[in-house]
């Protein structure tokens, strides 16, 4: 049987191992917390650090294949343990581009791939030169996660709220509509490609609000879509399972924003919403079976369950009872035991093939099931 190991534990993990479970393959996870998400749903967990060398390559190295559920994973251990045979999704290679995102961002470049006006910076003061980019954004080049790490800044004197370390400012883009693509590559180099989905943001914790598969785009739009998202995967020579983030501008360009290389936020709806989900289609790839089938079954939406302000401590969870009544409606609860503002601690999936539908119990799973803690 295939031994295969997931750095990291957390909801993305779990999803993972739930998906694995129907294939015969040993998994085994790595973090630090024992009580993770994902802890108790793999054959064998292991306590460690996930950017030691040390650690990964000592977990790793008795394994025949290994994934991440987050880029802050030590690519060196993981360039080792590829030369020692263990396969590696995604390559130790992609990853090393795609954490840091000044890489990333010239990445783009040197391969002609539209993305937004930038210039790299290495401290705060950097950022004074450069008031024709503005309005910018200012993201980090290492570190941030789920909108952390990125600044806006709109005129020059937000520029004392940009990040006194090497980061990136880019131009921001007259945003039309905001784009993920999900496309897998196995061992071979074959693609297959999800339907694309329509991210709407929460503006004040710039996180996924909630989104919306397949997107309503036009032919003409669609086709760029996935050819650049392609033209990402292709370039970054690398299996796995990747996420590319797009903006649609007013005037019909699409540009880039980040990759993600992994399975990704914007792919949950997948798990009732496509025939082949995220998760089953990376352990296809990791496994060596063929690619699954990626059409939708009913068009679908999903709700991001955060942690609501004012609470932090124990989770609990109000008008779950509500929304477990209404029809093609699936919760995912990810298993975290303490709630803070604007965690995520779970989503929700709603499917059907009429639209306005699923705006109606998108907002109505939004007023009524909310994250606390216990008195």
């Amino acid at each position: 049987m295939i031994k295969a190991g997931i750095l990291g534990g957390g909801q993305l993990g779990r999803m993972l191992l739930q998906a694995g479970a129907n294939y015969p393959v040993e998994t085994y996870v790595m973090e630090n917390d024992p009580e993770c998400p994902a802890a108790h749903l793999c054959h064998h967990f292991v306590k460690g650090n996930i950017q030691d060398f040390d650690d990964v390559y000592n977990f790793g190295k008795g394994l025949d294949a290994l994934t991440i559920e987050i880029e802050s994973v030590n690519e060196d251990a993981l360039e080792k343990l590829e030369t020692e045979g263990v396969k590696v999704y995604p390559r130790s290679s992609s990853l090393r581009i795609i954490k840091n995102k000044i890489l990333q961002k010239e990445f783009y470049e040197a391969h002609q791939i539209r993305t937004a006006p930038f210039t790299i910076t290495q401290t705060r003061r950097d950022l004074y030169a450069h008031e024709a980019l503005l309005p910018a954004v200012h993201k980090l080049g290492m570190g941030g996660y789920d909108g952390r790490g990125v600044q806006l800044i709109n005129t020059k004197e937000d520029f004392e709220k940009g990040f006194d370390q090497p980061g990136v400012l880019e131009k921001q883009i007259n945003i039309h509509k905001e784009i993920a693509q999900i496309v897998a590559v196995n061992d071979e180099g074959q693609t297959t490609l999800y339907p694309p989905v329509d991210m709407v943001f929460d503006p004040r914790l710039n996180l996924l609000d909630y989104q919306v598969s397949p997107a309503e785009l036009s032919e003409n739009i669609l086709w760029k879509v996935e050819a650049i998202a392609l033209k990402v995967v292709k370039e970054l020579k690398s299996p796995g399972l990747f996420a590319v983030e797009l903006f649609i501008d007013k005037a019909g360009e699409v540009y880039v924003n980040e990759t993600a290389p992994r399975v990704h936020n914007s792919g949950h709806h997948t798990i009732e919403g496509n025939y082949s989900s995220q998760f089953d289609m990376l352990w296809r790839i990791m496994l060596g079976y063929p690619l699954g089938n990626t059409a939708p079954v009913l068009p679908a939406a999903i709700v991001n369950v955060l942690g609501e302000e004012n609470y932090q401590g124990d989770a609990a969870y109000e008008g779950l009872e509500e929304v477990l009544r209404m029809d093609n409606v699936f919760v995912h609860i990810y298993g975290k035991k303490q709630t803070r503002p604007g965690r995520k601690m779970g989503h929700v999936t709603i499917l059907s093939n009429d639209r306005a539908d699923l705006s109606y119990k998108k907002n109505r799973i939004k007023s009524v099931l909310k994250v606390v803690s216990k008195m």
